[in-house]
């Protein structure tokens, strides 16, 4: 199961952010820094209206979600590539997530401390990409020096890594984050591999005040954050960790009325899950029946027979064909049945590459 880690400077919501993803309260919340040290996980749903709607055509008993994992990582300061604040420790966590999503303030408060000292999130991101490739370059080199100590005798693999990992040190010396569209597909595949923390895709938090969060373009510091982000075509979702906390607590009607009077439709947190899904790369296949609806997150890419693993390996094994309705032919035909009279309904080899929102019927012998 792919994660994505919560990253910060200590203080600025990630773990009040992290129950409200989660729907626990698992992670402690406190006004002092560094109040998490071993990483909180949790299993986050992705809402998806698509599903119900499947679940209605079928009248299914059950709905189950697709998934992927949150981790809440402890807040990381200025110097952690270097062991400060327990940084190696945080850096380390960090390193076996595929995707980051970094919670910056962008709010006043007073009565809340800052690490820093001021609020000032461009800062604060900068500060959290120097540690990243800092921590990069101090790992790069030594796997350079032992590279290359054996680089007449090398394999090509090893060459090639020796390679790019000299096209990355100069990127992570100057303390920026690597940009993976920069090399060639086969080259990525390669660079995933070596667990890098400056090449993992990164979305930004921005932790508003309550009042800020229909209009965050007011924010003086969301703005700021945003100008940063788009140098890197990065994405900024507003999100108050507050609010969310507050609607964790509350039932689904009472939740919608609470969302009404704030005068926005849908939670920010859903926002955050559906951006971290797409920041991983994961996208959404479908089965459905009388039993249940299930929606399927694959990375984006993979082929039918693997698709098929992600139910069970028996189907993967023994795979025959896909049946495969796209899902809005789905709807619009009136279901299964409806569909295949149409002839909406495609029979699909091992090797299909699979779409978002297909909704599949795998058929398999064992």
């Amino acid at each position: 199961m792919l994660k994505a880690g919560i990253v910060g400077l200590p203080n600025v919501g990630k773990s009040t952010l992290f129950n409200a993803l989660t729907s626990t309260y698992q992670a402690e919340s406190a006004n002092y820094p560094f109040c998490t040290i071993e990483p909180n996980k949790g299993i986050v749903k992705v809402p998806d209206s698509r599903l119900q709607k499947l679940a209605d055509l079928n009248q299914s008993q059950a709905l189950v979600p697709a998934v992927f994992e949150f981790v809440d990582i402890a807040g990381l300061v200025k110097g952690a590539s270097q062991g400060a604040g327990l940084g190696n420790q945080f850096l380390a966590h960090i390193r076996e997530v595929d995707a980051i999503v970094h919670v910056v303030r962008c709010f006043e408060d007073e009565n809340i401390i800052h690490v820093e000292g001021t609020v000032d999130p461009v800062r604060d991101a900068e500060i959290i990409t120097m540690e990243l490739a800092l921590a990069d370059m101090d790992s790069i080199e030594k796997r350079l020096a032992r590279l290359n100590k054996g680089r007449k005798g090398a394999v090509k693999e090893m060459v090639l890594e020796a390679e790019l990992l000299e096209q990355i040190l100069p990127i992570v010396s100057e303390g920026k984050m690597v940009n993976m569209s920069d090399f060639k597909e086969a080259d990525q595949k390669q660079i995933r591999m070596l667990q890098l923390l400056s090449t993992k895709p990164v979305l930004y938090a921005a932790n508003v005040k309550e009042d800020e969060l229909t209009q965050p373009e007011k924010n003086p510091h969301f703005q700021a954050l945003k100008q940063f982000a788009a140098q890197f075509g990065q994405v900024v979702i507003p999100i108050s960790a507050q609010i969310e906390a507050e609607l964790g607590e509350l039932g689904a009607e009472e939740k919608a009325d609470y969302l009404q009077s704030l005068g926005v439709e849908t939670s920010g947190v859903d926002s955050l899950i559906k951006g971290a899904y797409d920041l991983l790369g994961l996208k959404t296949f479908f089965t459905v029946g009388p039993k249940e609806a299930h929606a399927w997150p694959y990375p984006a890419g993979m082929i039918a027979q693997d698709c098929a693993a992600e139910i069970h390996s028996d189907i993967s094994r023994g795979f025959i064909k896909a049946e495969v309705i796209s899902y809005t032919d789905y709807i619009a035909s009136g279901g299964e049945k409806e569909a295949k009279e149409k002839g909406v309904m495609r029979q699909e080899g091992r090797d299909y590459v699979m779409m978002d929102g297909d909704v599949v019927h795998f058929r398999f012998n064992v």
